[in-house]
């Protein structure tokens, strides 16, 4: 059965988005963050329906001042998880008013003779990527504003979603080895590229380097037809092992940690996952099992390959597994109480 995906959206009664997050969530409720609310000077949308962004980046800050927002005026939708510990906006499934699916937006424009030249433009991307792929044009989807009918073809971005763990990483493989081709989808160079880097140490506890460093790695961030365009892979329902509640996640403060990746299948999708050894502990509590660094942030997905040394700043927590009677430790990058000051590096 189709559940609620990673980057599915979810409209409400006050004509609200919310983007959901993840594909755990918990019963009755779906984990989510709001991204537009109607505006009459909103520019998505059209002349009868305007909607505004609300969340203006993809950082912990601003998705902090979203949960104020919600909290002020509508805190119907936030949520205290006693399992996570951790206060979040999970809009009810009672007041879910409509559930967008990326896949089936996808198909349904396949199917459409007249579309707009930003429609036309995602049919053609994804063509490209099954053509160098082989992945099948069944696997994607369209998420944010596409998905909604609110995009507007002069400035507005393609999310494409790709669907399932085998596809995501052939996909992913195809564009490393892609990468540098005068077709195709494109990355940012010189100028525009130290600008973006430039704007990540704005936003991220980064160096320039850092931002340069990342950039190299993010196949899924880039250009087509001098569009821009990012690819986010998601997980199938058979593919997630994790039903909410199986476990408990209790934090224990700030560390600083260096450890080289064992395992980085997981690291495509949201939350992305690393599993660690080797663990040296740099600042705070040590701890002797701590297994995997998990994020929320998009920027650190992709990032290490196995066997690199990463430095991770971030939340430990104790991971307690309900169903086997055993614990382990994990690092969170990305939580509300490191208010935008947790990072993964890559270690030369």
């Amino acid at each position: 059965m189709r559940g609620f995906r990673d980057r599915d959206f979810v409209q409400t009664p006050e004509g609200f988005y919310f983007c959901v997050i993840g594909s755990v969530h918990p019963p009755e409720r779906v984990i989510s963050y709001i991204k537009y609310v109607p505006s009459d000077s909103g520019v998505w949308g059209d002349k009868e329906h305007k909607f505004k962004r609300i969340l203006q980046k993809y950082t912990i800050p601003d998705l902090l001042k979203t949960f104020q927002f919600i909290e002020e005026n509508y805190p119907h939708y936030l949520f205290h998880s006693m399992e996570n510990n951790i206060t979040i906006t999970a809009v009810p499934q009672k007041c879910i008013r409509t559930h967008f699916m990326p896949e089936k937006k996808l198909e349904k424009l396949r199917q459409t003779k007249q579309l707009d030249s930003l429609q036309e433009k995602l049919l053609r991307f994804t063509d490209f990527l099954a053509q160098i792929s082989g992945v099948s044009l069944d696997s994607f989807g369209v998420t944010g504003s596409l998905l909604l009918d609110i995009h507007q073809p002069s400035f507005s971005d393609i999310d494409l979603i790709v669907y399932g763990v085998d596809d995501s990483w052939a996909l992913r493989n195809a564009l490393t080895e892609h990468r540098g081709s005068e077709t195709g989808m494109t990355y940012l160079q010189g100028e525009a590229l130290q600008d973006w880097a430039i704007k990540k140490t704005q936003q991220y506890p980064l160096s320039a380097q850092d931002a340069l460093k990342m950039y190299e790695r993010k196949w899924n961030l880039g250009f087509f037809e001098n569009k821009y365009v990012s690819i986010h892979p998601v997980k199938l329902e058979n593919e997630v092992t994790e039903n909410y509640g199986d476990n408990t996640y209790t934090p224990m403060g700030q560390v600083i940690i260096q450890a080289v990746v064992l395992d980085n299948v997981d690291s495509l999708f949201l939350p992305a996952t690393y599993k660690i050894k080797d663990v040296k502990f740099l600042s705070g509590p040590e701890i002797s099992d701590i297994t995997e660094v998990v994020t929320y942030e998009g920027l650190y997905d992709s990032l290490a390959k196995n066997g690199e040394t990463i430095q991770i700043k971030g939340k430990l927590e104790k991971v307690t597994e309900k169903t086997k009677n055993q614990q382990h430790y994990r690092v969170v990058v990305g939580s509300a109480e490191g208010k935008g000051t947790e990072y993964i590096k890559i270690v030369e």
